[in-house]
């Protein structure tokens, strides 16, 4: 019986964050070794990180088409590809690993179009491969806590949702053209790179999959204003949304708003009470009950039950994080690859992490909300 996993990455050199972030969400569990990797284009930059990682040269390699064939008929083969490159790549080192029979964990956006998602979701289910798309935040324990006390039937039938994620590490590129006075990330505003949205396709979606995952309702339609602000891509976005349901919402991502750093913050409106989480204080979950006063529950309490103690590392009071988060989508990940190596049943729990079809979504939501936009804010069909 298999106890532990062997993993590649593409992309990822020792100077990308999220590569980073990704790396040290693997290692909370120690169930998963980092064996093999094409991490970077440039050849020194390769080079170095499979030797910081101590990476065997022969299955270091040059690009990613090599490494998934190579890979594939080994006996030692990866159990599974963790693709942390820009947008733009997404899809075809997807497809390429799917096409292997490789399972993959791949940052979001999962790719330009809603065309390539869907292919990305046909192969996946055609071939068996567990494919996951890191939308981290549903990976925060008290995410996992409001999902259960709205499944639960806590706060009644869902009304109302207003949901934001403000940022302001943009505001300096206001009307300052092509220019860039940030070196932070600065591919996601050229739309080579990052496809047709920059601050909707980076934030706005994380907005989009939180609340269905909380919620499990999906978008019906929406309606979207956007400000680019003389970049070529969106810095602010303001949307109505409505749901399958019939309930309606307001949702606001921007990367121009002075004070906040990385404010994701949902609020849901039931007819028997309300939930409210800040991705900045994500120990904490406000519950209204209507009639009563608000309660703060706090993660790693003995109340706190299902998914949200199952993850549960360290005692309340201690802060958890984004890392944690990432740690929490990858540790149900591994799991679910390790019982179905083992020739295991998967159950519900095993399966909750961030699917391909959830990354299908979230490619949905976008072109929904560029589309609304650019003919002038109509109601638009997801």
């Amino acid at each position: 019986m298999r106890k532990k996993l062997r993993y590649g990455m593409v992309g990822g050199s020792l100077t990308s964050f999220v590569g980073n972030v990704h790396r040290q969400a693997i290692s909370f569990e120690a169930k998963a070794d980092l064996v093999a990797g094409c991490f970077s284009t440039n050849e020194v930059a390769n080079k170095e990180c499979a030797q910081f990682y101590r990476v065997d040269d022969e299955r270091n390699y040059a690009d990613f088409h090599e490494m998934a064939k190579k890979e594939s008929i080994r006996e030692d083969k990866i159990d599974f590809v963790s693709i942390v490159t820009p947008n733009y790549m997404h899809y075809e080192i997807a497809k390429t690993f799917l096409e292997e029979g490789i399972n993959i964990m791949c940052e979001k956006p999962l790719c330009f179009s809603v065309e390539q998602a869907l292919e990305l979701e046909k192969l996946a289910e055609e071939s068996g491969v567990l494919f996951a798309v890191t939308y981290s935040y549903s990976g925060y324990g008290m995410v996992k806590q409001a999902k259960k006390l709205v499944a639960d039937g806590e706060i009644g039938d869902i009304i109302n949702v207003n949901a934001e994620y403000l940022q302001e590490w943009l505001i300096d590129d206001i009307g300052a053209g092509d220019e860039s006075t940030t070196k932070l990330s600065i591919w996601r505003k050229d739309p080579k790179y990052s496809g047709i949205s920059n601050c909707v396709g980076d934030i706005g979606t994380h907005i989009e999959n939180t609340v269905a995952y909380i919620t499990g309702l999906k978008l019906k339609k929406v309606a979207a204003v956007l400000d680019s602000f003389g970049q070529a891509l969106d810095l602010n976005a303001n949307m109505l949304v409505e749901f399958e349901n019939g309930a309606h919402g307001v949702y606001a991502s921007s990367q121009v708003c002075v004070g906040h750093a990385n404010g994701l913050v949902v609020r849901i409106f039931g007819t028997k009470g309300a939930i409210e989480w800040h991705q900045e204080e994500a120990d904490h979950l406000y519950v209204t009950r209507k009639g009563f006063g608000t309660q703060m529950y706090n993660r790693g309490m003995g109340y706190i039950t299902g998914r949200a103690a199952e993850l549960n590392r360290i005692p309340s009071g201690h802060p958890e994080g984004l890392y944690v988060a990432f740690g929490n989508v990858y540790k149900t990940y591994i799991n679910a690859i390790l019982k179905k190596i083992n020739g295991e049943i998967l159950t519900e729990s095993d399966l909750d992490f961030p699917s391909v079809s959830d990354g299908v979504d979230g490619v949905k939501f976008i072109h929904s909300v560029i589309n609304s936009n650019n003919n002038n804010s109509p109601w638009t069909e997801i």
